[in-house]
């Protein structure tokens, strides 16, 4: 009997079909660790498995299957602050197109490698701007001086039917209903297509978008209701720090989207780490914030059966003392100080005898001796075994008149030395 389906998903099985020969089908792998957590089934939609190592080679490959090759003729033009480039770039290679890439000057050097790697001769790499917004505005500059066709990475509805065949698979893979699927938000072309076929398929489903707290352009969308530009981002989460999601992806996830959850950077460090350390799964910051909110619904799918997209794995090894650090800072770990020490000699050796305690370990510290002064200032970084040794510390150093402040809380400081 021939196979039907709502008419609304035509395109994203026609999609499906192209895709077969290019893409891998990634596995959904039941999450041992997490399920005994969370008294639940929690499985890993493993995009971080692609050719490209995400998902992104799916609507980009997809978009320039459907083009004409007269479109194709003019050469290809994206902006991306990496996985998008690297589908762009596997796609041109494939297909003998010539592209230009336009990526942020902050995007980690392992990315642009693998663009090259990806796209070898057919591909020119322009690094502009410090945001992926600001990159494609360049791109989209570049198109019209240079009559090229702009690949968008993800306010695009053959781009969107590409990245929802990941939906497809998912729902062909799970033996059982699944009743949460958490998916990674950045421009929403994920999000879309994840919510087109849901929609659909298994309405019953509640589709939790997560996004980085310090990127939220989703969250702050559906509380405008309408795509609106968030003038500051932080750009650690390079694959979801978006300032603005697409107005199409908008529309297809405003009613679809039971709840958006926001991942803080530390968080999503603490969980890049933990599957690491405990799964040997390696992520990227945007990889991560699927599983970085499930603490945050605890309550909600306990006894459920519940998904996460894992959406790519291209992280920077130079990144990863950061992501420690980072992480220890989010777990109340790491402590920054100023101290005031007498400039004599064993006031070090007093510090560390009368100060720490036992498990205590200081990593960093700044200090310049200045014989004019009775007493000098030192910044002095201390990793805690357990959170509980944090207040017998200060209190040490309040008592032997050590303390000068605490600078966790003053983000321009810190800046200064993590």
């Amino acid at each position: 009997m021939k196979q039907t389906y709502p008419s609304v998903l035509t395109n994203i099985y026609k999609a499906a079909e192209r895709l077969k020969s290019v893409i891998v089908r990634t596995p959904l792998a039941v999450n041992n660790n997490l399920s005994d957590l969370y008294d639940a089934r929690i499985s890993f939609k493993r995009e971080d498995l692609q050719r490209v190592r995400s998902y992104k080679i799916r609507g980009a490959y997809n978009k320039m299957a459907v083009m004409s090759s007269e479109s194709l003729a003019k050469g290809v033009v994206c902006a991306s602050a990496g996985n998008h480039a690297q589908g762009v770039a596997f796609a041109c290679n494939t297909m003998k197109v010539k592209g230009t890439v336009f990526m942020p000057l902050p995007t980690p050097g392992q990315k642009l490698e693998q663009v090259k790697m990806f796209g070898g001769d057919y591909i020119d790499i322009i690094l502009y701007g410090d945001t992926f917004d600001e990159a494609k505005d360049a791109a989209v500059k570049f198109c019209k001086d240079h009559q090229g066709v702009f690949i968008h990475p993800f306010d695009d509805q053959d781009i969107i039917d590409g990245q929802a065949t990941a939906a497809l698979e998912i729902l062909e893979q799970s033996d059982e209903p699944v009743d949460y699927l958490f998916v990674p938000i950045g421009g929403g072309g994920l999000a879309a297509g994840v919510c087109t076929v849901f929609r659909e398929l298994s309405p019953q489903t509640k589709i939790i978008g997560v996004e980085p707290s310090a990127a939220a352009s989703m969250k702050k969308a559906l509380e405008k209701g309408k795509p609106v530009l968030l003038e500051n981002i932080s750009r650690f989460v390079d694959g979801a720090a978006v300032q603005k999601v697409g107005n199409l992806n908008f529309e297809l996830c405003k009613n679809v989207l039971h709840d958006m959850a926001l991942a803080d950077e530390g968080k999503v460090c603490e969980t890049i780490l933990s599957l690491y350390n405990k799964d040997a799964i390696v992520v990227e910051p945007a990889g991560a914030l699927s599983v970085a909110v499930l603490e945050k619904y605890r309550n909600e799918i306990k006894g459920k059966n519940v998904v996460c997209i894992i959406s790519g794995s291209n992280n920077d090894i130079t990144r990863m003392e950061e992501i420690k650090e980072k992480a220890l800072l989010y777990a109340g770990l790491k402590h920054y100080f100023l101290v005031r020490f007498a400039q004599r000699p064993g006031a070090l050796k007093n510090f560390v005898l009368n100060v720490l305690g036992p498990n205590d370990d200081i990593t960093t510290f700044e200090y310049t001796q200045k014989n004019s002064k009775e007493k000098g200032i030192a910044v002095v970084g201390i990793v805690l075994k357990q959170n509980q040794d944090f207040d017998p510390l200060i209190n040490n150093m309040k008592k032997y008149d050590f303390f000068v402040t605490y600078l966790n809380n003053d983000p321009s400081l810190m800046n200064l030395f993590t």
